[in-house]
């Protein structure tokens, strides 16, 4: 949704949603674009007088391009305003964006409005977490909250240490395990486990490659939130500490959180703890978010480690 292709995929994408558009105005607005009926009129009388031919021909243009623009001035439409909104509500959000929007004025208001996508995100269960705060932005929380996902590759430990750079592997090195003590997300069933010395891991998010453009990260500064879950390994004693940048297209940090490390006295039968936070208000230029977390001492569990790019109605 978000990420801008090539040159010339733009270009053929380009055409390919002009035919579209086109197809649109003959179905919707009664009328055959000026360019085919014009070839039409031609390849017809062909075999006539020449001038006469381009003299009728443009005749008939010109009467199409008055019906094409009556038809979509919302005067003479065959088709309802209501109708035309309930069938836009049913096509895929990116083809009402990048096709429907393109149709005409009226047309262009309907996916514009608040409304259109207010309706859209309730039929799609898509509603902010606080009713009495609605988004400013309708059409952006839409798409934020309909392409949100975790960031971060294999943050449950269920392939190994796939995905995860080793900054650090004191002692006996990173290792997975099974949870002994489950967590509120009984899906969860695996956990990272450092050894008796300080072990760090890390993933470098890169933003466009996910589909979030410049543009977006720019205009837009969506909310970062991320997350993570520890608890203790063994009875004497842990340390957690966890890193999150924003980074610039040079990798120099915009924005960090850099809490302070958590230590744990001796006990083994904590529960698992979560730890959250929210970007919010950051400056342009963000591409990259690097995401570090480990512990040291006897050893610390960490797992459903998350990265998520949210609406600005989350709290």
């Amino acid at each position: 949704m978000f990420h801008f292709p090539g040159r010339d995929c733009c270009i053929k994408r380009q055409s390919k949603l002009m035919c579209n558009v086109r197809s649109m105005k003959r179905i919707f607005c009664g009328s055959t674009p000026t360019s085919e009926y014009t070839k039409v009129s031609n390849k017809g009388l062909k075999n006539q007088n020449t001038g006469m031919a381009q003299s009728e021909s443009g005749h008939v243009a010109s009467k199409d391009s008055k019906t094409r623009s009556d038809a979509c001035s919302g005067q003479q439409s065959p088709v309802p305003l209501a109708v035309v909104e309930e069938i836009l509500l049913n096509l895929p959000a990116h083809q009402v964006v990048q096709v429907c929007r393109l149709v005409c004025h009226e047309w262009k208001e309907l996916v514009d409005s608040a409304a259109h996508w207010r309706v859209r995100c309730r039929r799609e269960g898509l509603q902010p977490n606080d009713a009495s705060r609605p988004p400013e932005d309708w059409c952006q929380f839409y798409f934020l909250s309909k392409f949100r996902c975790n960031l971060l590759k294999n943050p449950r430990a269920d392939d190994g240490i796939q995905g995860w750079e080793i900054v650090q592997n004191g002692a006996d090195n990173w290792a997975t395990e099974l949870n002994r003590i489950p967590l509120p997300d009984n899906t969860v069933t695996k956990c990272f486990v450092t050894s008796n010395s300080l072990c760090l891991k890390e993933q470098l998010i890169d933003l466009k490659k996910e589909g979030y453009s410049d543009a977006l990260m720019d205009q837009l500064r969506p909310h970062i939130k991320i997350s993570d879950w520890y608890t203790p390994l063994s009875d004497y004693g842990s340390q957690y500490q966890l890193s999150v940048d924003l980074l610039d297209q040079e990798k120099n940090p915009i924005s960090t959180y850099h809490p302070y490390k958590i230590f744990f006295q001796s006990g083994n039968d904590y529960p698992w703890c979560q730890i959250s936070y929210v970007f919010r208000n950051y400056g342009p230029g963000v591409r990259f978010i690097r995401f570090t977390h480990g512990g040291g001492w006897s050893g610390i569990r960490i797992t459903n480690s998350s990265v998520e790019i949210c609406p600005a109605a989350e709290r």
